[in-house]
């Protein structure tokens, strides 16, 4: 396994999610509900920025390996359904929306690894809809975490909006995918049908 910085910076977002899961079993004589949620946006920022920061430093510093490349992925999935789990758990996102989100990611993953398998990865690349829906749960997830009203904005109400719309975007972008995989799951369906 390949040790450099952006591949730390990845071990990091990981070692993120225990500590953002866990500042909400703190009892509240040591943290105070606004101190825990302030505290938690933050942990999540970090991780975001993390996410950005090392597939940067990778590049710039050719220093991209398979593990990385492997592991990069893993970690944004874990913090996104650790954060919306915690949301759930906290009555601030509806069950529905995290289940959509997060099993959108499953399957998009699992599509990604069998189309690899098959030499047509190309075909499932990360598209324009898929970015948008990221920008947009990546925005609205701290504003649910912090769901505190900022310098008059509503950040509740927007944060809440904008989980709506990445999740309409969600099954937007997974009925895109799944668009550009058919033809090659019909082809293997033909192959495989062919060889019995």
């Amino acid at each position: 396994m390949p040790i450099n910085i952006p591949i730390l910076l990845t071990w990091l977002r990981i070692v993120l999610i225990p500590l953002l899961v866990v500042l909400y079993y703190v009892p509240g004589s040591w943290l105070q509900p606004v101190g825990r949620d302030l505290a938690a946006t933050v942990v999540f920022v970090v991780a975001a920025g993390t996410d950005w920061l090392d597939g940067y430093l990778a590049r710039r510093w050719n220093e991209t390996s398979a593990f990385g490349a492997f592991l990069d992925p893993v970690a944004d999935k874990l913090v996104v359904a650790a954060a919306l789990i915690m949301l759930v758990w906290l009555g601030r996102v509806g069950a529905l929306i995290a289940v959509i989100i997060i099993g959108r990611e499953i399957t998009i993953s699992a599509l990604r690894e069998w189309m690899a398998q098959i030499g047509a990865r190309k075909s499932v690349a990360v598209s324009m809809v898929g970015k948008i829906k990221t920008t947009a749960q990546m925005i609205a997830i701290p504003m649910l975490l912090y769901h505190r009203p900022i310098a008059g904005l509503d950040v509740r109400m927007l944060g809440t909006w904008l989980i709506y719309v990445a999740a309409v975007l969600t099954l937007w972008s997974m009925g895109y995918y799944m668009r550009m995989a058919w033809p090659h799951l019909v082809e293997q369906d033909r192959k495989t049908g062919a060889e019995r």
